[in-house]
């Protein structure tokens, strides 16, 4: 076994791979670039190597200088994760060429199987079902036009040297053929220097299915199930699970039998992974094979109670397998999450920046992957993945529960997060009922995601998580009795009134409307744990003295508590008119105007605070009631102003464009 190797990655993986390392008391090398200096994988491994600049064709993509560090430490192998070099063969062919082991496939194997035209032949060749299509490349339209109407429409046109979604088509009548392919092969070109596409047929109603499996390259492989990875977001994955909620147990034995078919056909050694489109009649087709390991393998490891990655690094250092094929079965349901910096409310930017605070959900069957910490920042340079969050339980529907509860759970502040998306995702009916297809978030999110608030006995449980900590801050500030009655309004205008106080046994308790709701504990900022009536509820909480913004799953809610004392300035606060005044912002009451959050030439998003207002001892946000930029600003902080006073005025978003 080897007693040092070096991974040539970063973040959640390479964190991942040193865990492995340690459990197996293998010493570990550690390479970054001028970005990484602090993160978490620098500060893990045992030692830690400076290669190069922030971009990762300065430093994580240079083989050379890897392969330098690896020589220069004395590591006997290298572990490339996902990325970057994993399914490089040149790589490969350089690190055996000097004497170092790889921790990963063969290079003929990674050759072969990484252009989707030679590896669709040599699957076909060992009785892999592959989708009907050209067998070699296509330039001409013409003869794209002839292979098209043999196959089928719908078709796909496909890079060769595809990935990610790039020099990808589908193609819906023949009419649409020849525009579609110039434009996959413009794409193709720009994207992998190579323009080569291929044809294929279009599964209706297709799911993403792949199929785990690991070989020694001496004859030894075995398949560990499958995953589905239909829910995706142009063309990447967003939530994985295990098994397969449509899958039934003969068409699982079917592909896992081709899929070690194909490794036995490449001499395939380590994790590997083969991929299939599955159609509504569970017919399948070959996809590619992922020479590595993937990013979605802990759903596998939590289902089949192994560890991948202790695997590649056995197989590596010439250890045969000895996981018999009847000694496998799965054991439970795991899902996994993919956590990315990015911004669902507005159409998934990249959202970069330091992370002000970072909490990783713990508990019974929750599993978190990652590579950053409060404090560090996530860089434009790099994948925006924040963490993977894996559930697992003994079934799919329990699964899904520990699931969000854990996203509810998880605090990631200073940059904006999927983390309600996702919730959004796992809350959708189709999705609980396993009735998915890869085009499963286009259809449900057709017009993007914004939280919404909830109702019923979700909002009156998020005002009594607000109540309880606005009252106790009031208790512990304040001398004499607190406040009892209450008016609480949200972001749509909704007036509610609440009254908080002690029950006979001490416990305190809201009353709104009719049902009382029972706490057993006083709410606090951050990510709070009730329980209300008997039953646990979670939700993450921001305060401002007396306004309070909730998150609960896909749910988001503003709230403004004033005591009821007050609530006859409500009848001064604006009313939200969708047709006419959303170009400016007034002040709503006489007030003091202590901050104003935005300038001149700023843009704002309908509903972003603007300005504060303090009248009576109380603050009052101001918000946005349309997305715009901020065209001119009529007042400055200090100025005492008048009801309806004017405070800025945006220049509108065509909502059109």
């Amino acid at each position: 076994m080897f007693s040092k190797i070096l991974i040539a990655n970063r973040g959640e993986i390479a964190c991942r791979i040193i865990k492995t390392a340690r459990k197996m008391n293998i010493a570990t090398v550690a390479v970054y670039s001028d970005a990484d200096a602090n993160t978490p994988h620098v500060k893990m491994a045992d030692e830690a190597y400076h290669i190069g600049g922030s971009a990762s064709a300065d430093s994580y993509l240079k083989a050379d200088k890897i392969i330098e560090v690896a020589k220069q430490t004395g590591a006997e192998a290298i572990h490339p994760g996902f990325g970057f070099l994993s399914e490089n063969a040149a790589f490969v062919a350089a690190v055996e060429a000097a004497g170092i082991a790889f921790i990963g496939p063969a290079s003929y194997a990674i050759e072969v199987m990484g252009d989707k035209i030679e590896s669709k032949k040599l699957a076909g060749e060992a009785g892999v079902s592959c989708v009907p299509g050209t067998p070699d490349a296509v330039s001409d339209i013409e003869e794209a036009t002839k292979a098209a109407a043999e196959i089928g429409y719908p078709v796909m046109v496909k890079a060769s040297a595809g990935g990610g979604g790039k020099g990808m088509r589908v193609i819906e009548t023949e009419a649409e053929l020849a525009d579609g392919m110039r434009a996959a092969m413009n794409e193709a070109r720009n994207a992998f220097g190579d323009d080569r596409v291929f044809i294929e047929k279009f599964v209706v109603r297709p799911r993403h299915i792949e199929i785990q499996i690991l070989a020694d390259g001496k004859g030894g492989a075995v398949y560990l199930g499958e995953r589905e990875c239909s829910i995706q977001r142009r063309h990447q994955k967003v939530l994985e699970e295990a098994p397969s909620p449509f899958i039934s147990p003969e068409t699982r034995k079917a592909m896992g039998e081709q899929a070690v078919a194909l490794a036995k056909a490449v001499e395939y050694r380590s994790a590997g992974t083969v991929e299939f489109i599955v159609g509504a009649d569970q017919d399948f087709y070959f996809l590619e094979m992922n020479t590595r390991l993937q990013v979605e393998h802990p759903v596998t490891e939590m289902v089949y109670g192994l560890d991948l990655v202790e695997w590649m690094i056995r197989v590596a250092a010439g250890e045969s397998l000895t996981l018999q094929q009847s000694d496998i079965t799965p054991k439970g349901w795991a899902m996994e999450a993919r956590l990315y910096a990015e911004d669902p409310e507005r159409d998934f930017l990249p959202s970069i920046g330091q992370l002000l605070r970072y909490r990783e959900p713990e508990g019974e069957g929750v599993r978190v992957d990652s590579g950053v910490e409060e404090g560090g920042a996530i860089s434009m340079f790099y994948d925006p993945m924040i963490a993977k969050l894996i559930s697992f339980a003994d079934n799919r529907e329990e699964a899904i529960t520990r699931l969000e509860a854990a996203l509810d759970d998880y605090e990631i502040k200073g940059i904006q997060s999927n983390r309600q998306f996702l919730s959004a995702v796992l809350e959708n009916e189709h999705y609980r009922k396993g009735d998915i297809t890869t085009g499963f978030i286009a259809s449900e999110f057709a017009d993007g995601f914004q939280p919404s608030i909830p109702s019923g006995d979700i909002y009156n449980s998020l005002i009594t998580m607000a109540l309880s900590a606005v009252w106790e801050a009031e208790a512990r500030h304040h001398q004499g009795e607190p406040e009892q009655h209450y008016v609480i309004t949200d972001q749509a205008g909704t007036v509610t009134e609440a009254q908080i106080g002690f029950g006979a046994e001490g416990e305190l308790g809201v009353v709104i409307a009719d049902a009382c709701y029972v706490i057993s504990d006083i709410a606090e900022d951050g990510a709070n744990h009730l329980i209300i009536n008997d039953a646990p509820f979670a939700a993450q909480m921001q305060r401002d003295n007396h306004h309070v913004t909730l998150t609960k799953g896909s749910h988001r809610v503003h709230f403004t508590l004033y005591p009821a004392r007050a609530a006859s300035f409500l009848a001064h606060m604006p009313v939200v008119d969708e047709n006419a005044g959303a170009d400016e912002v007034i002040a709503p009451m006489p007030g003091l105007l202590t901050s104003l959050l935005v300038k001149a030439g700023d843009e704002v998003q309908k509903g972003q605070n603007v300005a504060i207002i303090e009248a009576m001892k109380m603050e009052n946000m101001l918000q946005a009631e349309a997305s715009g930029t901020v065209k001119s600003v009529h007042a400055k902080e200090g100025d005492n102003l008048n009801v309806e006073d004017l405070i800025l005025t945006l220049d509108l978003a065509d909502e059109a464009s």
